[in-house]
């Protein structure tokens, strides 16, 4: 499996920018998964649920199975958040696992910026990982990087890129 990733700021548009190249990756032939760094306490499960009941009961782990989906839930209950590559190491067998967040991981990655925000770029910051900036602003960042420059509303561009740069196509 191939590992590929996006970074940014918050309100920077990773989420959006991964909703649109999602489609463009898997019409390419590509088996796509992909994995969200939550910096924040989060639960997908809700009060009141089985589920929920008896995992807050003191489970360590509840699967949900249906004809539809299944999804394991698992409490650390005070352990260690596991480490990137043994999250990775839980996928199933696909071509391409999309990385959102997780920007001090050693893994290529495509930063998306903008500068309307008022943070600086990242690239450059000690993320050496940093493959290419998407931007909605390409020209403010003249000077400011070596790095190619991707326009972030040319969602086909940026899907080309991510292609080729992890070998998908040839140049």
């Amino acid at each position: 499996m191939k590992v590929f990733g996006l970074a940014g700021w918050s309100g920077s548009g990773k989420t959006t920018l991964l909703e649109e190249l999602i489609p463009r990756l898997t019409a390419a032939g590509l088996r796509v998964s992909l994995i969200k760094h939550a910096h924040h306490r989060f639960d997908i499960d809700h009060p009141g649920k089985d589920s929920y009941r008896l995992r807050e009961a003191g489970c360590s782990e509840v699967l949900l199975v249906s004809d539809n989906r299944w999804v394991l839930m698992h409490e650390l209950r005070g352990a260690p958040e596991p480490s990137f590559e043994s999250q990775i190491a839980r996928f199933s067998e696909c071509d391409l696992v999309l990385v959102e967040g997780f920007k001090q991981t050693p893994i290529p990655k495509l930063e998306v910026h903008r500068p309307s925000l008022g943070k600086p770029l990242i690239a450059g910051t000690g993320v050496e990982t940093i493959v290419a900036v998407a931007t909605d602003q390409p020209g403010s960042l003249v000077g400011q990087t070596t790095l190619p420059i991707l326009e972030l509303n040319d969602r086909d561009a940026i899907a080309e890129f991510i292609l080729r740069h992890m070998g998908f196509k040839h140049a």
